[in-house]
């Protein structure tokens, strides 16, 4: 299998259901009738750039990442109604509090959303720093994220 193709189905893979391990790539795929080894999934795994997202059930699985995705809106206001714990503004500064494992990945879903409004994000844990360009673009981001809540 030609490393297009098999890109191809690791993502279609990825959209049908959660992965947490490359192993389980390696056994999906020989189940497929696809001989490939682990060393060939980590590569394909950094080449797609790959994420590992925490679950709601706990533990963490594999992703792709926003921009690769077809609709970031989706994913965001999915990851914000799993994830999302509280958010305050002041002026033009939003902090955006998540579930723990989280922070980071919902900084890069709201990067890629390419808000007007947003001029950067700063995540740790479960903490997101939103810096807007102004205080009414943080208005604007705070409404738009309690409608996707």
């Amino acid at each position: 299998m030609k490393k297009k193709e098999r890109h191809r189905l690791l993502k279609e893979l990825i959209e049908e259901q959660s992965i947490e391990k490359q192993e389980d790539f390696v056994s999906i795929l020989k189940e497929r009738g696809i001989d490939v080894t682990q060393a060939t999934i980590s590569r394909d795994i950094k080449e797609l750039q790959l994420m590992k997202v925490p679950a709601t059930s706990g533990g963490y699985y594999y992703s792709l990442p926003p921009d690769m995705n077809d609709d970031t809106s989706v994913k965001l206001g999915k990851m914000l109604k799993d994830a999302f714990v509280s958010m305050d503004c002041q002026d033009y500064f939003m902090v955006i509090h998540t579930i723990p494992g989280n922070a980071f990945a919902l900084s890069a879903l709201l990067d890629a959303s390419n808000f007007e409004g947003v001029f950067g994000t700063i995540s740790g844990d479960d903490t997101l720093l939103v810096i807007c360009r102004s205080a009414e673009d943080a208005k604007q981001l705070k409404e738009h994220i309690i409608q996707l809540i």
